[in-house]
């Protein structure tokens, strides 16, 4: 089943009467349960192209399907409500609100959806438990460590259950040894629960542990590697 369905995705920028074409003519489709990696130098429309699939942006033409919902003509409410229904998003910096402990932050999602606080905390237990942070639940993040920092950004995305995890350079800020700590974590998500992950990397050795790389330049998928 295809969870994410893009057909002739352009995406333009106008700056007064110039205009810049930062996705061109994006034919993809990812399936349920897929590990998918984005690379591509600077400047070619990989975050863009993120960015879309996450519904932070609106394409300028084409059509975009996620898990069912037709959503390149939505309104930005609507696409909000998408976003938390469907999407956990791990950033490269982790994002977590510094007075924040671990579940308190793993719990922002749900307060967004209206989920009672006796549930939340249970559910944020849970995410915390996924990621290997059972003794650290009650820690701010000024007392973790950066890989304990982004497993709590990984526990907030997934704590909803979302149809895709999207990552962006998300191991951008951690040593190489932490890098394949939270990509090996990645992989467990990924085949333990038939997640769908999309990442945005740099770096070809975090790029391969996605089944399949897709490449840009210039706005457009150059090639697909298959791992």
């Amino acid at each position: 089943m295809d969870v994410i369905k893009m057909n002739n995705i352009v995406k333009e920028y106008r700056i007064g009467e110039i205009r810049l074409n930062a996705l061109k003519n994006i034919d993809l489709t990812i399936e349920n349960g897929e590990f998918v990696s984005i690379m591509g130098p600077s400047g070619s429309g990989k975050s863009t192209l993120l960015n879309v699939i996450g519904c932070l942006d609106k394409c300028t033409e084409g059509s975009y399907i996620l898990d069912g919902n037709s959503v390149e003509k939505l309104s930005d409410n609507k696409l909000s409500e998408i976003r938390n229904r469907f999407l956990g998003f791990v950033f490269q910096n982790f994002s977590l609100l510094p007075k924040l402990n671990s579940i308190k932050n793993v719990e922002i999602p749900l307060v967004y959806r209206g989920v009672n606080g006796k549930m939340r905390k249970e559910m944020a237990e849970e995410a915390l438990i996924k990621v290997g942070l059972k003794d650290r639940m009650k820690h701010l993040p000024m007392q973790l460590s950066g890989g304990q920092q982004q497993r709590v950004a990984i526990a907030r995305a997934i704590v909803g259950n979302p149809s895709v995890l999207l990552a962006d350079e998300p191991t951008g800020a951690l040593d190489t040894s932490t890098s394949k700590n939270i990509m090996e974590l990645f992989l467990k998500l990924n085949e333990e629960t038939e997640l769908t992950i999309v990442q945005v990397t740099h770096e070809e050795s975090i790029a391969e542990y996605g089944k399949r790389i897709i490449r840009l330049v210039d706005g457009e998928i150059n090639r697909i590697d298959i791992n």
